[in-house]
């Protein structure tokens, strides 16, 4: 009995628990529902598929500045003001084709390279929000000027983030975004204050070679891993939560439904696209378009799919903050567009 103890335990160590939760889930699933197994298993293939090449170059980006020494360099180039690097990431996080899930691997790259968490938090909360696409989606569902304000809420929370990250930065917070073993980020953290030089064909030594696959394997394991959890999630949330409990919860008009549409876009994730025509139905049946915007910008940016990605990088303060400056940056943008129009 306690060899067999032993090996259990031995082997329970090898298991990765995510992993084992994710197929018990997934075999449970197909006991009961073997459809929605399946679709599942589609939904996440496809997506996965969708955001390969983004976490590709992420991986691909991350292990060639580890291995050839370039991440001082990259790192580096973020420390100069960073007042102006925060609104240059907000800005561009506007611009940028990321979904909130897709966006994990490129800010696991620039924390694991020591870039500060103030542009990273601004472009990581505007990143999930607009990209040209979404703004041609948006126009045409809900009209040009939500769209606009929707890129303007996107700007601005972004910014709130990190602004707000900033000072909290100086003030003694985050002084490690990174969980153990994901990166050795942080604020300036060890690799800009490297000093030694950079082998750009790395390829050349042996030793680099090596770091150069480990270090992709082991981000590919663990970013493939965490999103596609999240997107299995993503599935069973499309597949499970109907449109009619999202509508009766954020339906209405006043600013206790821009709050309500603000807490229930968190967890109900629907896709940005998918999202659009229900808001659109929801606003010719009388709800507030503040709660439109509220809902569309809460959901986009911290739905659960998303916070598992972030909760499997981010240590728990940072996770807070990202939650917190979600949930107030679209609950604010809500309120405002409301009294606007």
């Amino acid at each position: 009995m306690t060899e067999i103890a032993l090996a259990t335990r031995r082997l329970a160590g090898r298991v990765d628990p995510v992993l084992l939760a994710a197929a018990l889930a997934l075999a449970l699933l197909a006991l009961l529902a073997p459809a929605q197994a399946v679709e599942s298993l589609r939904f996440t293939g496809d997506a996965l598929v969708g955001v390969s090449l983004f976490l590709a170059l992420s991986i691909g980006v991350a292990a060639y500045a580890k291995a050839s020494g370039a991440d001082a360099l990259i790192a580096r180039a973020f420390t100069g003001n960073l007042p102006t690097m925060v609104l240059l990431a907000g800005l561009m996080g506007a611009l940028s084709p990321f979904c909130s899930c897709g966006v994990i691997p490129l800010i696991a790259a620039l924390l694991a390279m020591g870039v500060p968490l103030a542009p990273v938090m601004a472009f990581w909360l505007a990143s999930p929000l607009m990209d040209p696409s979404m703004f041609l989606l948006t126009a045409g569902t809900l009209g040009t000027g939500f769209a606009v304000f929707k890129t303007v809420s996107a700007i601005a929370i972004g910014l709130l983030g990190g602004f707000s990250t900033l000072l909290l930065g100086r003030a003694g917070w985050f002084a490690d975004p990174l969980r153990e073993g994901v990166g050795n980020g942080g604020c300036a953290g060890s690799t800009v204050r490297s000093t030694k030089q950079v082998a750009w064909r790395f390829w050349d030594e042996p030793a680099r070679r090596q770091k150069f696959a480990k270090n992709a394997l082991d981000n590919a394991l663990f970013l493939g891993k965490w999103l596609a959890v999240a997107f299995f999630l993503e599935s069973l949330m499309l597949a499970y939560v109907p449109g009619e409990l999202v509508s009766s919860a954020i339906g209405g008009s006043g600013w206790m439904t821009v709050l309500g549409a603000t807490a229930v876009g968190v967890p109900a994730y629907l896709n940005g696209y998918a999202a659009l025509p229900l808001v659109s139905g929801l606003i010719e049946q009388g709800m507030a378009p503040g709660a439109g915007m509220a809902f569309l910008l809460a959901g986009g940016v911290s739905s659960i799919p998303a916070a598992i990605a972030v909760w499997a990088l981010a240590r728990p303060p940072v996770f807070a903050a990202y939650l917190g400056f979600a949930f107030c940056g679209a609950f604010a943008m809500g309120l405002i567009y409301g009294a606007i129009v």
